[in-house]
């Protein structure tokens, strides 16, 4: 993953004409444009090791070509790790190896057992399917992450790597020091912000056992309102290419990180001038991005931006708007716990009252950014009174209420979260002693959380979630497998589909690791019975895809 992604990162700053020495950053653009290349590669071919031939040449080819200007890469990271004083040195360190270790681990989050799995399964045997999601709508929802992992699975090598997450944190760990250490120098508020970092840690662990496309958008938001609050004043064109390829990958890799689109255009509006002449580069990398993600769209569901349901076009492999509105209605009212019928009979403020009071998790971190959004101008114009803090407060208000208007998991606003924390423990922990006692007693609740068992039923009533993620001794040597169930699977015929479903399987939407192609039955037949649909093959051959075939004439 190091040797890829600074080899390509390095070529990708050269070709953009961005000016970066950092280790980090550069590891992070590296991925951005391998997830761009594997993209393009999936909607032809699988992203197997007919691509590794091909993208080993490519890093091979950088490496020799441009070989001293990329040590002097490494070099800077080195320099920079050998700069911390000690006990940051011992924090980082031990980070590291606990992110080894809770990768090798059981995996956390359960949509990793309905779709993580399965999408990059699919892009490893076949690229991208068309009509996947006829066969399980959630594949529709196919992210630049996953698309990222395919790659660095390497499943023609070994089936359980699974640790692009784990890989993203270190990045977001190994940013963060440096700067903490600069700001026991400088004093500066900003460093000490970011430097804050590696105190989510604990809330971040549960993210990367799996391919969790959350755990990006939180590292990545972070550089991000970094890089702006540092660079608002004086722009350049250079942090400017940086920030809007930033904020792209974001939103390849989730679409509900939209709103931080706003932050290049902020800075575009406060530097026109200077600007106007740079943005054409941008705006190109910006709609190749575009590009990528209706043609994926499209492929997989037969709408260009999916759930959006409009399409000029009409292709044989679309699932049906039915199922699509299902989606869309299902994604809607899971954070509130209600079916639709009971979302659409009450007004806004009760349906506001219900998400506050969610229980678990869900209530507490709704709460959470209710009292920050609230509390954090005060903290603002205190300690921070300068525009480019209220700019950020004003996107992240924003990003709340499209969030709330279409679907607020607390997942999705975890960006904001963080950030107005780490801006109010920047006011408290200000000495040096008090910020590294609090990063060794962070260090210390993760030890016990990786090494001891858990029941979690006070912070969630999912059963699936109610156990931590632990690590066994055998999984030092051997990582467990990509799922987290022990499951068995039938083979079932339905029409001309030949599928695999997982046996005793309570989990409605779970397909786990099994074997292409997969899905629950229960989930088949649920739409059999009220939609009148079934997916089928198109061909013979599963690279051709599936349509969904309207039963209803034949049940009557």
């Amino acid at each position: 993953m190091v040797f890829t992604t600074i080899n390509i990162g390095f070529y990708t700053s050269k070709i953009t004409k961005i000016k970066n020495s950092n280790f980090v950053i550069c590891s992070i653009l590296g991925l951005f444009t391998t997830t761009l290349l594997a993209g393009f590669w999936a909607i032809f071919e699988r992203i197997n090791i007919e691509f590794h031939v091909f993208f080993l040449v490519l890093n091979i080819g950088i490496y020799v070509r441009f070989k001293s200007e990329i040590h002097l890469i490494y070099k800077s990271l080195f320099q920079k790790l050998e700069a911390l004083t000690l006990s940051l040195k011992v924090i980082l360190f031990s980070t590291t190896l606990l992110i080894l270790a809770q990768c090798a681990s059981v995996p956390y989050i359960i949509d990793n057992e309905s779709y993580y799995i399965q999408t990059i399964k699919w892009i490893n045997e076949y690229g991208f399917v068309k009509g996947l999601a006829n066969l399980h709508i959630f594949l529709a929802q196919t992210s630049g992450w996953h698309i990222a992992q395919s790659v660095f699975s390497f499943s023609f090598l070994y089936p359980n790597f699974n640790d692009l997450s784990g890989f993203f944190l270190l990045l977001g760990n190994i940013y963060a020091f440096p700067h903490l250490n600069a700001y026991f120098k400088n004093k500066e508020s900003n460093h000490l912000i970011i430097g804050l970092l590696p105190l989510a840690n604990i809330f971040f662990f549960s993210f990367i056992s799996t391919p969790s496309p959350d755990l990006p958008i939180y590292i990545l938001s972070l550089i991000l309102f970094f890089k702006f609050t540092e660079n608002y004043k004086n722009g350049n064109p250079e942090t400017f290419h940086l920030i809007s390829l930033l904020v792209f990958f974001a939103v390849f890799i989730k679409t509900t990180s939209i709103v931080l689109v706003l932050i290049p255009l902020v800075l575009f509006a406060k530097h026109y001038k200077m600007l106007i002449p740079e943005i054409v580069k941008p705006v190109v990398i910006g709609l190749l991005v575009l590009l990528l993600f209706t043609i994926k769209n499209t492929i997989i569901s037969g709408y260009p931006l999916f759930p959006a349901v409009a399409n000029p076009f009409s292709f044989d492999f679309q699932i049906p708007e039915a199922m699509a509105h299902f989606y869309y209605d299902e994604t809607r009212t899971a954070a509130f716990s209600l079916t639709e019928t009971q979302f659409d009979s009450l007004g806004i403020f009760e349906v506001f009252k219900i998400w506050i009071f969610r229980p678990g998790l869900h209530g507490l971190f709704n709460t959470l950014i209710l009292v920050l959004l609230v509390i954090t101008p005060a903290f603002i114009f205190k300690f921070f009174n300068k525009k480019p803090f209220w700019m950020l407060y004003g996107i992240l208000f924003f990003q709340m209420i499209v969030l709330f208007l279409s679907s607020p998991q607390y997942r999705f606003f975890m960006n904001a979260v963080l950030f107005f924390t780490f801006l109010i423990a920047s006011t408290i922990l200000s000495t040096q002693k008090s910020i590294v006692i609090s990063l060794f007693s962070s260090l210390g609740i993760l030890i016990v959380i990786l090494m001891v068992p858990f029941n979690l039923s006070l912070f969630t009533t999912n059963v699936h979630l109610k156990n931590n993620s632990t690590l066994s001794v055998s999984e030092i040597v051997f990582p467990h497998s990509n799922s987290k169930f022990d499951l068995r699977y039938q083979s079932i015929k339905n029409g001309n589909l030949l599928y695999n479903s997982p046996i005793n399987n309570t989990f409605f939407w779970g397909s786990g690791d099994g074997k292409l192609p997969c899905v629950n039955k229960d989930q088949l037949e649920y739409f059999e019975v009220y939609y009148k649909i079934i997916p089928q093959l198109r061909t013979t051959h599963l690279k051709d895809g599936f349509y969904a075939k309207n039963i209803s004439n034949e049940s009557n």
